[in-house]
């Protein structure tokens, strides 16, 4: 009985870890909009972001990774620089700047754009293979296609405003002061939308280069502390180019130090860690499938507790999002299914060439679709075989 207990919680700790990482993205979209609704400049917040995460993260990567760490040649220092540009500096400081002139529930369902997008950058990369004669392939399109169509209905359609139980009457944080509906407003939310837009645009090439550099370089902790810690610096000379007051840089006991540790340890440290052991028994499609949670976390959180409104237009979008990003998901996931067959069935076959034989496939061995992508997943499906009698 104790046997079968631990082996059903064995099961679940990649289904809590990932919920619970949503739990926690969703409270650094909330504490993050009040810090920025309360005067912190986002390039200040990008900066103390990733020192937090750079501080939290460069001691593991130190003890742990210190006897597999690759030397660093010119090319890979100049793609982790790149990766240090992409991610900290212009998709942070975009995103932050899109959330200010948004709000966290519609920042976060843009986001849910980020694995259609970075599905179309793989195949013009050919980093992902396109058939379009399956329907596994139609189906990842199609869904392609309508995750694009929610996010330009949320960026250029509003709608009527829709009341959540009640949620006009609650209790909200003092000096916080919700969106205004004035042009001013207006056109600050489509602002805030293309800026959003190009943010995902950049997380999206982050992760494409994330995935070349890898190849080379596989020390994953120690990638994503140098990348942090060069992020930092170029997020501070950028800081001194926009911001030319001196009193930006002053940080007290209060919510812009909880936004900057908590968004830096949390969201950056400890989820890296953490979606990278997931991603290892699991894969990313399945790191990916938890995404929209995090929307509906922050939709409710945001409701009661910022005086966020929720429109049609962005309830239209974020469900036509989210139902593109599973189609996505599910032609993923058939694909993996079908490359995991075709190289169970090659590993069979190849040992039959040399005669007759008695094999034994151990299952169970759960790979990632990228290595099943590349073909590098052969390795992971083991074969034993006993000879009785060579080919002449």
């Amino acid at each position: 009985m104790e046997g079968n207990s631990a082996s059903f919680f064995q099961r679940c700790k990649p289904y809590i870890a990932m919920i619970s990482l949503q739990f926690g993205f969703a409270g650094m979209n909330i504490i993050t909009k009040v810090s920025l609704n309360r005067g912190m400049s986002h390039y200040v917040l990008v900066v103390y972001r990733h020192a937090f995460a750079t501080a939290a993260i460069a001691p593991f990567a130190i003890v742990l990774e210190r006897k597999i760490r690759p030397k660093i040649s010119f090319l890979m220092f100049m793609q982790m620089f790149v990766l240090g540009l992409l991610g900290p500096v212009i998709d942070q400081n975009l995103y932050y700047a899109g959330l200010k002139f948004t709000s966290p529930t519609y920042s976060c369902a843009i986001s849910n754009i980020l694995p259609a997008m970075t599905f179309v950058m793989a195949v013009l990369f050919r980093m992902e293979k396109l058939d379009i004669r399956k329907l596994r392939c139609q189906v990842k399109v199609i869904g392609t296609v309508i995750t694009v169509a929610g996010a330009m209905l949320m960026t250029l359609y509003k709608g009527e405003v829709i009341n959540i139980l009640g949620s006009q009457y609650m209790h909200h944080p003092k000096n916080y002061s919700p969106e205004n509906n004035t042009d001013s407003g207006e056109k600050d939310w489509f602002k805030g939308s293309i800026l959003l837009l190009i943010a995902t645009f950049a997380w999206a090439s982050f992760f494409i280069l994330q995935a070349v550099t890898l190849r080379k370089y596989s020390a994953q902790l120690s990638l994503t502390a140098i990348v942090c810690f060069l992020g930092t610096l170029q997020s501070i000379a950028v800081t001194y180019v926009m911001e030319h007051r001196p009193s930006v840089w002053n940080i007290g006991w209060d919510m812009n130090l909880l936004a900057a540790a908590y968004a830096g340890i949390i969201s950056s440290g400890l989820t890296y860690y953490v979606q990278g052991i997931v991603m290892q028994k699991k894969g990313p499609v399945f790191v990916t499938a938890f995404s929209p949670l995090m929307m509906i976390i922050v939709a409710i959180m945001g409701t009661f507790i910022l005086a966020e409104k929720l429109y049609l237009g962005g309830i239209i979008g974020a469900t036509l999002i989210v139902i593109g990003l599973y189609s996505v998901l599910w032609g993923k996931s058939k694909e993996n299914k079908e490359i995991e067959e075709e190289i169970r069935t090659e590993g069979v076959e190849c040992c039959r060439e040399n005669g007759v034989m008695e094999t034994v496939v151990e299952e169970g061995v759960e790979v990632n679709d990228i290595e099943m992508q590349n073909g590098e997943a052969i390795k992971e499906l083991r074969v034993v075989a006993i000879i009785t009698a060579p080919k002449v």
